[in-house]
């Protein structure tokens, strides 16, 4: 953490001055979260890959007459059936959505505690022990659900889960707590969740696309298939099949709810910012913090996914 010359010694609070159970939960949610959507990449790619071979109107024959294609085929299958068996043995995706949250669990009593947000407010006898205590409670809970507490193995446990930033912060005055976690907390949430919903609505865009296209001649084939006027298409099958791959990768995206859900967090997160600049007093900031970390948490994100219309 730094400081920037002036009368109240305004302080810059980011993400390496967070604790290092913080990194590494983060870095092992990033981790799981690309091999969660790599393994399901591949196996909507390899199952799409199965259906080309039939498709084809030539053969080829390899020693003892045996199809190439029709073997390319088979073991595209049998990728898709290895990569399955593995996915259930590393749950990368149980790990992946673990991991965040801990890590977001983490970072967010991280800010309560260095800016006075409840239930670390100004008025709280022994705020770090308050600290631990709400920390170690919450991790026990996804303890039980499988997280893996990583501290017995970590060797940079440096600070512990309180830096000497976060105390620094913590001591200073309402107003450069105020001015530091609007800039570099709520605004920089503002501003990610602004560009998720741009990723989000481009990705949306694109795929829908691609669902119509890869869909169109599929529908062609299929209804010169029914005047018959060719013979039968068996790349109809191809086509369906990669559409209905991308209709898959789009819902396990989730493109078109994450759009709604953000832009959503970001109206709320403006209009918290401009209630903490202009009216909120400092009897009203411990629970301004405590709702505004309410409303970036990720439970509050996907529930709105799950059910905005």
């Amino acid at each position: 953490m730094t400081a920037i010359p002036g009368p109240l010694q305004s302080m810059v609070f980011r993400s390496a001055d967070l604790p290092a159970l913080f990194h590494h939960t983060d870095a092992v949610a990033v981790a799981r979260q690309r091999e969660a959507l790599n393994t399901t990449r591949i196996q909507l790619a390899l199952l799409v890959a199965g259906t080309v071979p039939a498709a084809l109107p030539w053969h080829a024959e390899v020693g003892g007459g045996v199809q190439l294609l029709d073997a390319i085929a088979a073991l595209a299958y049998l990728g898709v059936l290895i990569a399955t068996y593995l996915a259930s043995r590393r749950k990368a995706k149980s790990h992946w959505q673990l991991n965040r949250s801990a890590a977001e669990f983490i970072k967010s009593n991280c800010w309560r505690y260095a800016v006075h947000g409840s239930p670390f407010d100004t008025g709280t006898l022994h705020p770090e022990a308050v600290f631990a205590n709400r920390l170690e409670e919450g991790l026990q809970e996804l303890r039980k659900v499988g997280w893996v507490d990583p501290r017995d193995e970590m060797t940079d446990a440096g600070e512990g889960l309180i830096t000497t930033s976060m105390r620094e912060l913590r001591d200073r005055a309402f107003t450069v707590r105020k001015e530091t976690y609007i800039r570099d907390r709520l605004i920089e949430q503002r501003r990610w969740y602004r560009r998720r919903r741009q990723v989000s609505r481009r990705g949306a865009v694109v795929w829908a696309g691609t669902i119509g296209v890869l869909t169109l001649p599929a529908l062609v084939l299929a209804v010169l298939q029914t005047f018959g006027t060719g013979d039968s298409f068996a790349l109809t099958g191809s086509f369906s099949a990669a559409a209905a791959a991308c209709l898959a990768w789009n819902e396990t995206r989730r493109h078109h709810p994450l759009v709604s859900a953000h832009s959503l967090v970001e109206e709320d997160l403006e209009n918290m910012q401009a209630a903490m600049e202009t009216t909120l007093t400092e009897r009203q900031w411990a629970a301004a913090v405590f709702e505004t970390e309410r409303i970036v948490s990720p439970e509050h994100t996907d529930w709105l996914a799950r059910h905005r219309m």
